[in-house]
């Protein structure tokens, strides 16, 4: 059983808006939503994230292992998820559904080199809370191997780094079995 209450008095009314205008309360300028981050950066925020990235960077040179891999075949696709991420979500990334919001090429780098440059670019696209990244790997065949050596480390890289919730061949259009959509983990956020 419900009771209908009258409306306030005008009194009542005026009474409210005059102690929210004391209380200094002011109306909202836009009706957008608010996306999360502030519009200028508080520079103690500024301090402790370069305090972070430099200790994180000191404690652990790398992240990912430079140890022997599982050679991949050149047109061979990759795919990954972690066993909780959703079907749906799983489904719209090897669709190319979700846009991907960077880049990365690491054609013409050494293993090394090309290690140093994914590591770098995940914890910068972590770090702009960016969803979904590309990472164009190639299909070439290394000097010495008989195996596209850059596709299979990336292959194992990204299983190894924590932030990734997934990743798969891109389209076509995208790079096809020469790159990857890569999935991330942003902070803060489960499967």
């Amino acid at each position: 059983m419900s009771r209908r209450r009258p409306p306030p008095a005008e009194d009542d009314i005026s009474a409210f808006r005059q102690a929210l205008r004391d209380a200094g309360v002011r109306p909202i300028e836009s009706n957008r939503a608010d996306p999360g981050r502030s519009r200028r950066e508080d520079p103690a925020a500024a301090a402790r994230r370069a305090a972070a990235e430099a200790t994180a960077d000191s404690t652990t040179s790398s992240r990912t292992s430079d140890g022997r891999v599982e050679p991949v075949r050149p047109s061979e696709p990759l795919d990954f998820a972690l066993p909780d991420l959703p079907w749906r979500t799983r489904s719209q990334l090897k669709r190319g559904q979700i846009a991907w919001e960077a880049g990365l090429d690491l054609h013409g780098y050494t293993l090394d080199e090309a290690r140093d440059e994914l590591e770098s670019f995940l914890r910068d696209a972590v770090g702009q809370r960016q969803r979904c990244v590309l990472v164009v790997h190639g299909k070439a065949w290394g000097t010495s191997a008989d195996y596209p050596v850059i596709k299979s480390h990336v292959n194992a890289w990204l299983r190894e780094w924590p932030g990734v919730l997934a990743f798969c061949s891109a389209r076509e259009a995208d790079g096809g079995t020469g790159a990857v959509y890569v999935l991330l983990r942003r902070r803060g956020e489960r499967a």
